[in-house]
Protein backbone atom coordinates (compact mmCIF):
# COMPACT_ATOMS: atom_id res chain seq x y z
CA UNK A 1 0.00 0.00 0.00
CA UNK A 2 1.60 3.26 -0.84
CA UNK A 3 2.40 5.63 1.86
CA UNK A 4 0.34 8.63 1.33
CA UNK A 5 -2.80 5.98 1.19
CA UNK A 6 -1.65 4.76 4.47
CA UNK A 7 -1.37 8.17 6.23
CA UNK A 8 -4.69 9.28 4.17
CA UNK A 9 -6.73 5.96 6.38
CA UNK A 10 -4.73 6.34 8.85
CA UNK A 11 -5.82 10.35 9.75
CA UNK A 12 -9.55 9.30 7.98
CA UNK A 13 -9.87 6.37 11.02
CA UNK A 14 -8.39 8.22 13.64
CA UNK A 15 -10.37 11.43 12.99
CA UNK A 16 -13.37 9.51 13.54
CA UNK A 17 -12.21 7.63 16.53
CA UNK A 18 -10.92 11.22 17.82
CA UNK A 19 -14.30 12.81 17.53
CA UNK A 20 -16.16 10.04 19.80
CA UNK A 21 -13.49 10.15 22.51
CA UNK A 22 -13.63 13.74 22.79
CA UNK A 23 -17.37 13.44 22.92
CA UNK A 24 -17.05 11.22 25.62
CA UNK A 25 -14.78 13.48 27.73
CA UNK A 26 -18.02 15.63 27.50
CA UNK A 27 -18.87 19.61 27.20
CA UNK A 28 -16.23 20.47 29.61
CA UNK A 29 -13.34 20.11 27.70
CA UNK A 30 -14.72 22.44 24.87
CA UNK A 31 -15.87 25.48 27.22
CA UNK A 32 -13.46 26.56 30.40
CA UNK A 33 -9.93 25.09 29.67
CA UNK A 34 -8.14 25.10 33.28
CA UNK A 35 -4.16 24.04 32.98
CA UNK A 36 -5.36 20.32 32.89
CA UNK A 37 -7.89 20.87 30.39
CA UNK A 38 -5.61 22.31 27.67
CA UNK A 39 -2.34 19.86 28.57
CA UNK A 40 -5.13 16.60 27.93
CA UNK A 41 -5.66 18.72 24.78
CA UNK A 42 -2.60 18.95 23.62
CA UNK A 43 -1.58 15.63 24.58
CA UNK A 44 -4.71 13.98 22.35
CA UNK A 45 -3.54 16.06 19.56
CA UNK A 46 0.20 15.13 19.40
CA UNK A 47 -0.65 11.57 19.88
CA UNK A 48 -3.45 11.84 17.12
CA UNK A 49 -1.16 13.50 14.91
CA UNK A 50 1.88 10.63 15.63
CA UNK A 51 0.02 7.87 14.78
CA UNK A 52 -1.54 9.25 11.62
CA UNK A 53 1.80 10.01 10.02
CA UNK A 54 3.44 7.13 11.15
CA UNK A 55 5.53 8.37 13.65
CA UNK A 56 4.81 5.99 16.39
CA UNK A 57 6.29 2.46 15.42
CA UNK A 58 3.61 0.00 16.91
CA UNK A 59 -0.11 1.63 15.96
CA UNK A 60 -1.28 -0.82 19.05
CA UNK A 61 0.83 0.96 21.53
CA UNK A 62 -0.23 4.51 19.90
CA UNK A 63 -3.94 3.50 20.11
CA UNK A 64 -3.61 2.22 23.75
CA UNK A 65 -1.79 5.76 24.90
CA UNK A 66 -5.02 7.50 23.17
CA UNK A 67 -7.13 5.63 24.92
CA UNK A 68 -5.01 5.91 28.10
CA UNK A 69 -5.42 9.97 27.63
CA UNK A 70 -9.15 9.67 27.01
CA UNK A 71 -10.18 7.65 29.86
CA UNK A 72 -8.02 8.99 32.96
CA UNK A 73 -8.92 12.63 32.07
CA UNK A 74 -12.78 11.14 31.41
CA UNK A 75 -12.68 9.27 35.12
CA UNK A 76 -11.33 12.64 36.89
CA UNK A 77 -14.39 14.79 35.34
CA UNK A 78 -16.30 12.15 37.45
CA UNK A 79 -14.38 12.13 40.17
CA UNK A 80 -14.63 15.74 40.44
CA UNK A 81 -17.80 16.37 40.01
CA UNK A 82 -18.49 13.59 43.68
CA UNK A 83 -15.45 14.73 45.55
CA UNK A 84 -14.57 18.51 45.95
CA UNK A 85 -10.83 17.56 46.76
CA UNK A 86 -10.34 16.13 43.12
CA UNK A 87 -11.34 19.74 41.79
CA UNK A 88 -8.74 21.68 43.82
CA UNK A 89 -6.11 18.95 42.79
CA UNK A 90 -7.15 19.16 39.08
CA UNK A 91 -8.91 22.41 38.60
CA UNK A 92 -7.44 24.36 41.40
CA UNK A 93 -9.41 26.54 43.30
CA UNK A 94 -10.48 30.08 43.51
CA UNK A 95 -8.34 33.27 44.84
CA UNK A 96 -9.63 36.43 46.04
CA UNK A 97 -7.58 39.22 44.90
CA UNK A 98 -9.40 42.30 46.17
CA UNK A 99 -11.27 42.08 49.09
CA UNK A 100 -13.25 45.37 50.44
CA UNK A 101 -11.35 47.96 48.02
CA UNK A 102 -8.20 46.25 49.53
CA UNK A 103 -5.55 44.45 46.80
CA UNK A 104 -3.92 41.47 48.33
CA UNK A 105 -0.20 41.34 47.97
CA UNK A 106 0.09 37.81 49.32
CA UNK A 107 -2.94 36.52 47.42
CA UNK A 108 -1.52 38.10 43.92
CA UNK A 109 2.04 36.67 44.36
CA UNK A 110 0.15 32.88 45.50
CA UNK A 111 -1.58 33.27 41.58
CA UNK A 112 1.63 34.48 40.14
CA UNK A 113 -0.72 37.56 39.00
CA UNK A 114 1.27 41.06 38.43
CA UNK A 115 -0.03 44.18 38.96
CA UNK A 116 -0.75 44.83 35.64
CA UNK A 117 -2.78 41.85 35.18
CA UNK A 118 -5.07 42.36 37.58
CA UNK A 119 -6.02 46.22 36.22
CA UNK A 120 -5.98 44.70 32.62
CA UNK A 121 -8.90 42.26 33.71
CA UNK A 122 -10.61 45.15 36.20
CA UNK A 123 -10.73 47.10 32.76
CA UNK A 124 -12.17 44.35 30.55
CA UNK A 125 -14.83 44.13 33.28
CA UNK A 126 -14.86 47.98 32.78
CA UNK A 127 -13.75 48.97 36.09
CA UNK A 128 -10.75 51.52 35.83
CA UNK A 129 -10.51 51.98 39.60
CA UNK A 130 -9.64 49.34 41.74
CA UNK A 131 -10.55 50.85 45.04
CA UNK A 132 -14.24 50.67 43.77
CA UNK A 133 -14.11 46.81 43.58
CA UNK A 134 -15.66 45.51 47.03
CA UNK A 135 -14.17 41.48 45.63
CA UNK A 136 -12.05 40.72 42.68
CA UNK A 137 -12.24 36.64 42.98
CA UNK A 138 -9.57 35.07 40.03
CA UNK A 139 -11.65 31.52 39.21
CA UNK A 140 -10.00 28.39 38.57
CA UNK A 141 -10.75 28.57 34.62
CA UNK A 142 -8.33 32.37 34.69
CA UNK A 143 -11.59 34.23 34.70
CA UNK A 144 -11.24 37.81 36.77
CA UNK A 145 -15.12 37.83 39.13
CA UNK A 146 -15.92 41.27 39.96
CA UNK A 147 -18.18 42.83 42.60
CA UNK A 148 -18.30 46.43 42.14
CA UNK A 149 -19.25 48.57 45.93
CA UNK A 150 -23.14 49.35 46.46
CA UNK A 151 -22.67 52.69 45.65
CA UNK A 152 -20.97 52.36 42.05
CA UNK A 153 -22.79 49.29 41.15
CA UNK A 154 -25.14 50.44 37.64
CA UNK A 155 -28.63 51.44 38.38
CA UNK A 156 -31.44 48.31 37.54
CA UNK A 157 -34.97 48.69 38.03
CA UNK A 158 -34.88 46.59 41.51
CA UNK A 159 -32.72 49.42 42.83
CA UNK A 160 -34.52 51.93 41.56
CA UNK A 161 -37.99 50.76 42.86
CA UNK A 162 -39.61 49.55 39.95
CA UNK A 163 -41.39 47.18 38.59
CA UNK A 164 -41.27 45.30 35.12
CA UNK A 165 -42.89 42.26 33.55
CA UNK A 166 -41.49 39.43 32.41
CA UNK A 167 -40.84 38.74 28.97
CA UNK A 168 -40.24 35.55 27.14
CA UNK A 169 -37.50 34.50 24.36
CA UNK A 170 -38.64 36.02 21.36
CA UNK A 171 -39.59 33.60 18.41
CA UNK A 172 -37.74 33.50 15.33
CA UNK A 173 -40.86 33.46 12.38
CA UNK A 174 -38.86 34.18 9.21
CA UNK A 175 -35.53 33.39 7.89
CA UNK A 176 -34.23 34.35 4.42
CA UNK A 177 -37.20 35.39 3.94
CA UNK A 178 -39.06 31.49 4.58
CA UNK A 179 -41.88 31.66 7.20
CA UNK A 180 -41.83 28.88 9.67
CA UNK A 181 -44.61 27.24 10.92
CA UNK A 182 -43.07 25.57 14.04
CA UNK A 183 -42.67 29.23 16.22
CA UNK A 184 -45.83 30.74 14.36
CA UNK A 185 -47.37 28.16 16.22
CA UNK A 186 -46.16 28.38 19.66
CA UNK A 187 -47.49 31.96 19.87
CA UNK A 188 -50.80 30.79 18.50
CA UNK A 189 -50.02 32.96 15.17
CA UNK A 190 -50.18 31.52 11.66
CA UNK A 191 -49.12 32.79 8.37
CA UNK A 192 -52.38 34.98 7.16
CA UNK A 193 -51.36 37.04 10.84
CA UNK A 194 -47.49 37.48 9.53
CA UNK A 195 -48.88 38.30 5.95
CA UNK A 196 -51.08 40.79 7.37
CA UNK A 197 -48.48 42.02 9.88
CA UNK A 198 -46.48 42.86 6.85
CA UNK A 199 -48.27 44.61 4.68
CA UNK A 200 -49.32 47.08 7.30
CA UNK A 201 -45.56 47.85 6.54
CA UNK A 202 -45.24 47.81 3.14
CA UNK A 203 -42.81 44.39 3.08
CA UNK A 204 -42.68 41.77 0.42
CA UNK A 205 -42.12 38.00 2.57
CA UNK A 206 -39.29 37.51 0.30
CA UNK A 207 -37.75 41.19 1.24
CA UNK A 208 -36.79 39.83 5.17
CA UNK A 209 -33.79 38.64 6.38
CA UNK A 210 -35.21 38.27 9.76
CA UNK A 211 -38.41 38.24 11.44
CA UNK A 212 -39.00 37.44 15.12
CA UNK A 213 -42.13 37.93 17.85
CA UNK A 214 -41.92 39.18 20.85
CA UNK A 215 -43.86 37.73 23.97
CA UNK A 216 -46.19 40.85 23.62
CA UNK A 217 -47.09 39.89 19.84
CA UNK A 218 -44.89 42.63 18.28
CA UNK A 219 -42.58 41.95 15.19
CA UNK A 220 -39.45 43.59 14.65
CA UNK A 221 -37.72 43.05 10.78
CA UNK A 222 -34.74 42.89 9.57
CA UNK A 223 -34.13 43.05 5.76
CA UNK A 224 -31.82 42.35 3.16
CA UNK A 225 -31.68 45.65 1.72
CA UNK A 226 -30.29 47.46 4.99
CA UNK A 227 -31.05 50.99 3.05
CA UNK A 228 -34.71 50.40 3.94
CA UNK A 229 -36.03 51.51 7.23
CA UNK A 230 -38.42 49.70 8.60
CA UNK A 231 -41.29 51.43 11.44
CA UNK A 232 -40.54 50.76 14.85
CA UNK A 233 -43.88 48.82 16.33
CA UNK A 234 -46.26 50.75 18.15
CA UNK A 235 -48.45 48.34 19.98
CA UNK A 236 -47.50 49.27 23.25
CA UNK A 237 -47.15 52.50 23.36
CA UNK A 238 -50.46 52.95 21.16
CA UNK A 239 -52.61 50.48 23.60
CA UNK A 240 -51.34 52.39 26.67
CA UNK A 241 -51.97 55.73 25.03
CA UNK A 242 -55.54 54.27 24.42
CA UNK A 243 -55.87 52.89 27.78
CA UNK A 244 -54.95 56.44 28.83
CA UNK A 245 -57.73 58.11 26.71
CA UNK A 246 -59.87 55.85 28.20
CA UNK A 247 -59.58 56.67 31.41
CA UNK A 248 -59.47 60.70 31.04
CA UNK A 249 -62.81 60.29 29.08
CA UNK A 250 -64.42 58.17 32.11
CA UNK A 251 -63.17 60.95 34.55
CA UNK A 252 -64.42 63.87 32.33
CA UNK A 253 -68.16 62.16 31.71
CA UNK A 254 -68.46 61.63 35.18
CA UNK A 255 -67.71 64.85 36.35
CA UNK A 256 -69.74 66.30 33.19
CA UNK A 257 -73.18 63.85 33.66
CA UNK A 258 -75.83 65.17 36.25
CA UNK A 259 -77.11 61.96 36.57
CA UNK A 260 -76.10 59.81 39.72
CA UNK A 261 -76.11 56.28 37.93
CA UNK A 262 -74.31 57.31 35.19
CA UNK A 263 -71.63 59.06 36.79
CA UNK A 264 -71.50 55.92 39.33
CA UNK A 265 -71.00 54.20 36.34
CA UNK A 266 -68.53 56.25 34.94
CA UNK A 267 -66.45 56.89 37.93
CA UNK A 268 -66.43 53.00 38.69
CA UNK A 269 -65.13 52.52 34.89
CA UNK A 270 -62.35 55.65 35.80
CA UNK A 271 -61.43 53.51 38.81
CA UNK A 272 -60.90 49.86 36.71
CA UNK A 273 -58.83 51.27 34.12
CA UNK A 274 -56.98 53.10 36.91
CA UNK A 275 -55.77 49.43 38.57
CA UNK A 276 -55.64 47.97 34.79
CA UNK A 277 -53.15 50.73 33.70
CA UNK A 278 -51.37 50.32 36.87
CA UNK A 279 -51.13 46.41 36.36
CA UNK A 280 -49.94 46.83 32.78
CA UNK A 281 -47.22 49.33 32.74
CA UNK A 282 -44.88 47.72 33.57
CA UNK A 283 -45.42 45.46 30.29
CA UNK A 284 -46.54 48.56 28.02
CA UNK A 285 -43.68 50.97 29.51
CA UNK A 286 -39.84 50.06 29.16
Amino acid sequence: MPEWLNILLRSAGLFAATLILVRLLGKRLTSRLTFFDLVTGIAIGVIVAAISLNLVGNLVHGLIALAVWTALPALIYVLSIKYKTVRDIVQGSETVLINHGKVLEDKMMEARYTPEDLLSQLRRKNVFNFADVEFAVLEPAGDLSVLLKKDKQPLTPKTAGLNVGLESVPQTVMMDGIMMDEPLTALGLNRNWLHTELEKVGVAPENVFIAQVDSIGQLYLDLFDDVVRVPKPKAKELLYSTLKKCQADCELYALGTKNPPAKEMYSQSAAILTETISELEPLLIR
